[in-house]
């Protein structure tokens, strides 16, 4: 083989990967699966696809290496294949901040109208939840929470925030989180919580990126609300 078609062949192998990464869809489920491992009906239900396409989606990205499966009796399970697809994620997406002016005039009209003040860093974020300084909020499904999530965080669902308000207290800093840097979710969270009196401020990444930090994490049931209240 020469030298000329071994780079030939490589570079196909590597663009299988960017080709299947050319597709909203998969990019979408690929995020949903960062924060744990997914069947494919509870992919199809949280993404809005049919269960038809949310398969299709996967078989292409088990293809091309970016995930893996396993059956438990009738139903198949998939996870990421490689905690550093997290890094092709986070890559690909400021590669796409920098040069596509598309993505800042969605961002500007879809998020920064929520929240336009400067998200907490991880540093910062865990030195004050070491020091009990901020609650941790996790908005995103409890199937995902109990998945994984940062130290000490309370689980409340963005559609359950407004009727526990009342039981998240505003005697400390709030500090939102959840799929990641452009989530929607912690967006509209900062935004309710402002409006109803609390000082609250978005982290800057989500659970996969802090994850892959290296960050502590648990994966302990989710604890509910009355239980947390009567903690502190």
């Amino acid at each position: 083989m020469s030298k000329d078609n071994f780079k030939h062949l490589l570079f196909d192998q590597f663009a299988r990967i960017g080709k299947c990464l050319g597709s909203g869809p998969r990019l979408e489920l690929l995020e949903y699966l960062a924060q744990g491992e997914r069947k494919v009906e509870s992919l199809a239900r949280v993404s809005g696809f049919s269960v038809a396409n949310t398969s299709q989606h996967l078989r292409q990205l088990h293809q091309a290496g970016l995930v893996i499966s396993r059956k438990e009796a009738q139903q198949v399970y998939y996870r990421l294949s490689d905690e550093m697809v997290v890094d092709l994620l986070d890559v690909l997406r400021k590669v796409a901040e920098r040069n596509l002016a598309e993505i800042d005039r969605l961002v500007k009209t879809y998020l920064n109208v929520r929240d336009e003040l400067e998200p907490v860093s991880a540093s910062d974020l865990l030195l004050k939840a070491r020091n009990k300084e901020v609650t941790v909020l996790d908005v995103r499904p409890p199937e995902e929470y109990e998945a994984g999530h940062l130290p000490h965080a309370i689980n409340i669902p963005l559609a359950d925030l407004e009727k526990n308000l009342k039981k998240l207290g505003n005697e400390k800093e709030i500090v939102a989180y959840c799929r990641g840097p452009h989530c929607v979710l912690a967006f509209e969270a900062v935004s309710r919580l402002r409006k109803n009196g609390f000082s609250a401020h978005r982290f800057e990444a989500g659970f996969p990126e802090w994850k892959r930090q290296g960050l502590p994490i648990e994966t302990t049931a989710q604890q509910s609300i009355p239980e947390i209240q009567a903690e502190r």
